[in-house]
């Protein structure tokens, strides 16, 4: 199957054309044939985050450039696909309408399928699109600056939550923090950029929900930013690589914790990490530590498909189209749709 993926959940406009073949069975195989993204960071810099309303005016000007990028860069024209996929949620609401209305506009324009996509499934499959893919079932443990979550995948398609954050996602406490620290924004890559040149160990930062029952699941990370500011204002930044260090390897240390734990507990052979933090080389480096001792297969999608991308999207619309799934007439977006 030829796919064209359409992403417009956040702050990327991204739009993919994949080809995935075996798409009915657990061991299908996707390639990009290409994979466009256009990131709205420096229309959100001088506010230090995203700002809803401007996220939506920077995807209506630059959705359809995108698809269009997508499709000559794969030499595919619109008569050539076999569906279209887009983003139905979760996400911004603005945003998702903007990418929502333009996959229904093709579909009607082409006679295509249409799948509408869960946006945590797209990132839970982004990992088919490697050479090396898992066959269910494996955990999935989705970390992003709107999520951070744990998913048994027991088939492809059939999904069942662990544990979620109870207040920030990880990376939204990498961006808050950053923003303290007078970073610039996104701030994720810059505190794993400073970390490399630090000590984890300089500050004993706490880990968030350590002291609960060792068989939940949950995660917290709004204690360690309030700790972080506690410092910042006792001490001040000091020795900032230390202090980015510090921070980094608490996110990271109940993260790879619990999924290790999660793992376990549910008897998955393997762990899969995504999401934009699945790009963080600490994140990355400790889950391969904790997943060796303790005789997990890890995959991790290439740190280009841990953000938000139209081939993770196109993918598991491909997945979805090949079980008989088409979308409604009537579909729109769903900011709170859950996996």
């Amino acid at each position: 199957m030829r796919v064209l993926g359409i992403e417009t959940s956040c702050d990327e406009t991204a739009a993919a054309v994949v080809e995935v073949s075996d798409a009915a069975t657990e061991r299908p195989r996707a390639r990009a044939l290409s994979d466009v993204v256009h990131t709205q960071a420096d229309v959100h810099e001088r506010f230090g985050g995203v700002v809803p309303e401007l996220a939506s005016r920077d995807h209506l000007q630059r959705v359809l450039p995108v698809i269009d990028e997508a499709l000559r860069k794969s030499a595919t024209a619109l008569d050539d696909l076999d569906g279209i996929s887009v983003t139905r949620g979760p996400g911004l609401v603005g945003a998702l309408l903007v990418g929502v209305q333009v996959g229904k506009s093709l579909s009607a324009a082409s006679g295509r399928p249409l799948a509408g996509v869960n946006h945590i499934e797209g990132h839970l499959l982004a990992v088919l699109l490697g050479d090396d893919a898992p066959s269910p079932p494996w955990l999935g443990l989705v970390v992003s600056g709107g999520h951070t979550s744990l998913y048994e995948v027991r088939s492809l398609g059939s999904y069942r939550a662990l544990g979620h954050t109870l207040d920030d996602a990880a990376g939204e406490a990498f961006d808050k923090v950053a923003k303290l620290l007078g970073l610039p924004y996104p701030g994720g890559a810059h505190i794993d950029r400073l970390a490399a040149e630090g000590n984890p160990r300089a500050i004993d930062f706490p880990r968030g929900l350590s002291k609960r029952s060792k068989t939940e699941l949950d995660f917290s990370f709004s204690g360690l930013k309030t700790a972080v500011l506690h410092h910042v204002r006792e001490h001040g930044v000091g020795n900032l690589p230390d202090l980015c260090a510090s921070f980094q390897e608490a996110v990271c240390d109940a993260l790879t914790q619990r999924a290790v734990r999660a793992a376990r507990a549910a008897r998955l052979p393997s762990l899969v990490i995504c999401g934009g933090v699945a790009a963080n080389s600490r994140l990355r480096a400790l889950a391969s530590e904790r997943c060796a001792a303790a005789e997990i297969a890890l995959y991790l999608p290439s740190p280009k498909l841990c953000t938000d991308n139209g081939a993770m999207i196109a993918t598991a619309g491909a997945l979805r189209l090949a079980r008989g799934e088409r979308a409604p007439a009537g579909m729109s977006a769903d900011p709170g749709w859950r996996l």
